[in-house]
């Protein structure tokens, strides 16, 4: 991996991430929960649900789309969402 790859890896990471956490927020506002532990909690939730997406489709026009499909999939396994390679 090169610097120019990790210099596109971690611009995708910083877009990514910030592209979660304002898509989290409008659908937080459109919901307009007033209860701040509700609230919190469906937070984390979207924000979860929604990152591994965002990063996804950030990461075809930067051209890291096998780096981050790969990532993700390590990630899944650990946390045994999908079986371990054989």
């Amino acid at each position: 991996m090169g610097s120019l790859d990790l210099t596109l890896i971690l611009c995708t990471f910083a877009i990514g991430g910030s592209l979660t956490g304002d898509c989290t927020r409008k659908i937080l506002s459109l919901l307009d929960i007033s209860h701040s532990a509700v609230s919190i909690f469906l937070y984390i939730v979207l924000l979860t649900l929604l990152w591994p997406v965002m990063v996804i489709l950030v990461s075809i026009p930067f051209g890291q789309f096998r780096f981050f499909k790969n990532y993700l999939q390590k990630i899944a396994r650990r946390m045994r969402l999908i079986k371990p390679k054989s």
